[in-house]
């Protein structure tokens, strides 16, 4: 008799790995109603209604983006598509870093979060305006624009999509307020019993009176005191001002002490990201925790998407702003790249899964393929040959190995990976 079918859907004779369940082999994952059902070295295709035969792929567990910018339209050229982020570019969970304040979360939830088939999370800005295009509208998030108590009873109310502030520690900013934004935003997680995460190098330009005394290469010293464990240093490899790098090309001398004693770092890619730094830093024992890509509107590109009506055309520096950006990636091509700089599979995949897992506070949903967790899996090839990868320093690595999304389950539904911002493999 042939055996019952039990299974929505058979995932079958891929290489599964799951950190949080020590698997690393060839196995096959079962689902039924929308959940994990099984994984084992061998399921009967006849047990499953639909069987896709994903020999010679990844199998992980869906893929946690800790850095996207989404607020579509309410944030601007920023606010790319969720699930073009998201689900479309092989990636389960999208969390938008300072989109949403207290004031437009309510949005957020209703026609960003609940209509994305992407799982959609946030951290909360601590300036009352949110994911505005601050680089045009730098006074918008000064100390005034800041409310702690609004901010934390929003944060608090909302945790079910709420998972930590957001804030931004640079010279711009310093230029104009010192130290006192920042402050604020720790103060806002602290009381929130959230992660905060920090946005290190430059972000606004200077303004008209120049730094003010201040200088970008003490920001990191001055911050980190006022962090807790399980706040995010984010932008390691950035290539602006105020980085884990300084002006004389060295390390600097707080970043170690400060993850010893609990503190977390996010890659945060983005168009900050620089190889060149990136060896560096690792060469110095800094290893990010987590992997977050850093999309937007300023260094995605999306031609389909029209510049809004009534903002500005171009930034005053539009060639040299720190949000532009010429070379193309996403969170498996940065997956890739941490790969190209000496970091080994198993790691990296620990770096979008269960390490952002535990970020977000969220083990027990999120970043594991256990039998009875929701069925979000991605699904990725991982091509062998030699691959220019660049960044907008244009420096160029080979990268002999190229992770690139095939297709992802979110709640046991499968979304091709068909996003129009995902780029194509260049041959060295």
């Amino acid at each position: 008799m042939a055996e019952p079918i039990i299974y929505d859907v058979l995932l079958k004779g891929g290489r599964v790995i799951c950190p949080a369940s020590g698997i690393d082999g060839i196995r096959d994952v079962a689902v039924q109603a929308g959940k994990i059902a099984a994984i084992e070295e061998a399921i009967l295709p006849s047990a499953a209604k639909e069987v896709i035969d994903v020999s010679g792929k990844l199998v992980l567990p869906g893929l946690i983006d800790t850095h996207g910018h989404i607020y579509q339209y309410v944030t601007g050229r920023f606010g790319l598509d969720p699930d073009m982020v998201g689900v479309r570019s092989g990636v389960t969970t999208v969390v938008d870093q300072g989109g949403p304040s207290c004031m437009t979360l309510p949005g957020f939830r209703k026609f960003i979060a609940e209509p994305a088939e992407t799982n959609v999370l946030a951290f909360l800005s601590a300036y009352l305006v949110g994911g505005l295009e601050g680089h045009f509208y730098p006074n918008l998030y000064q100390p005034d624009c800041v409310d702690i108590e609004a901010t934390v009873r929003s944060a608090t109310a909302n945790r079910d999509i709420v998972r930590g502030i957001k804030g931004h520690a640079e010279i711009g900013g310093f230029a104009r307020w010192g130290i006192k934004v920042m402050e604020m935003a720790a103060e806002i997680a602290r009381r929130s019993e959230v992660p905060l995460y920090v946005h290190f190098g430059q972000l606004w330009g200077l303004p008209e009176s120049g730094v003010n005394g201040e200088d970008a290469d003490t920001i990191l010293e001055r911050v980190i005191p006022l962090l807790k464990e399980g706040d995010v240093l984010a932008h390691p490899f950035t290539r602006h001002p105020g980085g884990f790098v300084n002006r004389q090309g060295e390390l600097h001398h707080v970043i170690q002490a400060a993850i010893d004693r609990g503190l977390k770092v996010d890659v945060g890619h983005g168009s900050h990201f620089s190889y060149r730094l990136a060896k560096q830093a690792l060469a110095a024992g800094v290893v990010p925790h987590t992997l977050g890509a850093d999309m937007h509107g300023y260094n995605t590109q999306v031609p389909e998407i029209p510049v809004p009506l009534g903002t500005p055309e171009e930034h005053e520096d539009d060639e040299n702003h720190p949000f532009k950006g010429q070379a193309r990636f996403s969170l498996t091509q940065a997956m890739s790249s941490m790969m190209t700089l000496g970091l080994d599979l198993d790691y990296v995949v620990r770096m979008v899964t269960t390490h952002p897992a535990k970020m977000l506070q969220m083990e027990d949903t999120l970043g594991s393929l256990a039998v009875g967790r929701t069925a979000d899996v991605s699904v990725l090839d991982d091509v062998r040959g030699r691959f220019v990868l660049r960044d907008n320093e244009d420096h160029h690595v080979i990268a002999e190995r190229l992770l690139q999304p095939a297709f992802c389950l979110r709640k046991g539904k499968r979304i091709d990976a068909d996003s129009p911002i995902l780029p194509q493999a260049i041959a060295a």
